[in-house]
C-alpha cells in the first residue's frame, strides 16, 4: 500500500478538476475568438443578405485572455499539486498552506466569467 494513498489521491483528484476547468476556459477562448465569424454564417444562413464581417477586437484580446488564463491555471495548479505532493510526502508537520490559491484561481475564474459575458452581450446587442 502507498503510504498516505488517499491524500495523494485527494490532491490529484483536485489537480485534475483544475486542469478540466483550465481546458474549458481555453476552449472558451477560442469559442469566444471566433464568435464573430459564428455570427456571420449564421447572418448569411438566415438570409439577411451579405453579412458585415466587421472584426471585434475585443472579442479578440478577449478569447486570447481567456487562453492564456486557462494555460496560466494549469502552471499554477500544477505548481500546487508538486507542492502539496511534497508535504504530504513530508516526514516534518506543516502549516496549513492556506486556501490562498485557490481563491486566486477561483477569483481569475470569476474574472474571466465577467469578460466573457460582456463580450457576448455586447457582440449580441450590436447590430451586423
Amino acid at each position: 500500500m502507498i503510504k498516505n494513498f488517499r491524500d495523494h489521491s485527494a490532491n490529484e483528484r483536485t489537480f485534475l478538476a483544475w486542469v478540466r476547468t483550465a481546458i474549458a476556459v481555453m476552449a472558451f477562448g477560442f469559442l469566444v475568438e471566433r464568435f464573430d465569424l459564428f455570427l456571420g454564417i449564421v447572418a448569411r444562413t438566415s438570409g439577411s443578405g451579405m453579412p458585415h464581417l466587421s472584426t471585434q477586437p475585443l472579442g479578440h484580446v478577449a478569447g486570447l485572455v481567456l487562453i492564456v488564463a486557462g494555460i496560466a491555471m494549469i502552471v499554477i495548479s500544477a505548481a500546487r499539486f508538486v507542492l502539496v505532493q511534497r508535504m504530504i510526502d513530508s516526514t516534518t508537520e506543516h502549516t496549513h498552506i492556506g486556501s490562498r490559491i485557490d481563491v486566486a484561481l477561483a477569483t481569475m475564474l470569476v474574472l474571466l466569467g465577467g469578460v466573457l459575458f460582456l463580450y457576448l452581450s455586447h457582440a449580441l446587442v450590436l447590430p451586423m
